[in-house]
């Protein structure tokens, strides 16, 4: 998500109140459409989640694209589209293997692809795909796997239940702990993001996981609390991976198109991160 959309403990000036940095409304409006969505899908005909999964990654590609080229990178959308497709669906239809064979086609096709647009920029294009094809699809694909389980509809809840009481522990905690004063966590990278925001998205996940393990997939709690941990830190990671990227672009949201929220990618980046961590935990811990 945008930096400026996640509190994470910011401490407002003084005698002003406390400033969220979002339309608030407008945020918890569409998050409760998308999760909606997201719950429709997985808990009837889970394959149809992949189509929603689908057109999201489609149009962060679409925005990632977008802000690339502010720096004069092009990258080759259609192979990048077709070849993360590919990648989805061999996740959740096949074996891991395929997903790598479908990895690899694409990233040959991107080289040939590019080479009808001239020797100029040829590198750092084709360099920009592969990254676009492996940040969206590769971390996409993870959760096609997890779908895949005889339980995958509420394997794949549970890993977006974590990945969301991340930042609403982190927003929590900023608006409220952040009135005495923040201690930033990083202020290179994203100004925003404090310990304090940190550790209310620590409890908020931890908190989660031990609930929704034995509640949803008959695991046990020990097992939610060490699956909460390693999602709060990947979905932090994310976050701020997703800043040094916008940072280094000279952006301030791959998008509008969700308000309060930015752009699709904005919305998802921690939630990609989290994927193949929570992915890995839940097949070692159930079977």
């Amino acid at each position: 998500m945008p930096d400026d959309a996640k509190p994470d403990g910011v401490a407002p000036q003084a005698g002003k109140g406390i400033r969220t940095g979002r339309n608030l409304p407008a945020a918890i409006g569409v998050g409760a459409v998308l999760g909606g969505l997201a719950l429709l899908t997985l808990l009837t005909v889970k394959a149809t989640f992949l189509i929603y999964m689908g057109a999201a990654l489609l149009v962060a590609l679409h925005e990632l694209d977008s802000a690339l080229r502010t720096r004069e990178i092009r990258i080759p959308v259609i192979p990048v589209a077709l070849g993360g497709a590919a990648m989805v669906t061999a996740a959740y239809w096949a074996a891991g293997g395929a997903v790598a064979a479908a990895f690899a086609l694409t990233m040959l096709a991107i080289l040939a692809w590019r080479m009808f647009g001239g020797i100029e920029g040829y590198v750092k294009d084709v360099t920009a795909a592969v990254f676009a094809l492996a940040y969206l699809a590769l971390l996409g694909a993870t959760v096609a796997a997890m779908l895949a389980s005889h339980d995958g509809g509420r394997r794949v809840l549970t890993f977006i239940i974590l990945a969301i009481c991340s930042d609403i522990g982190g927003y929590f905690a900023g608006i409220t702990l952040g009135r005495s004063g923040a201690h930033k966590l990083v202020p290179a990278i994203s100004p925003k993001k404090t310990w304090e925001g940190l550790a209310g998205s620590a409890l908020a996940t931890i908190g989660a996981g031990v609930v929704l393990l034995p509640t949803l997939l008959h695991g046990y709690w020990w097992q939610g609390a060490v699956i909460g941990v390693a999602a709060v830190a990947a979905a932090v990671l994310g976050d701020l991976a997703a800043s040094m990227i916008k940072r280094d672009l000279q952006i301030k949201d791959y998008g509008k198109l969700l308000p309060g929220h930015g752009g699709i990618l904005d919305r998802i980046d921690s939630l990609l991160f989290c994927a193949p961590v929570v992915w890995l935990l839940l097949s070692a811990f159930l079977r």
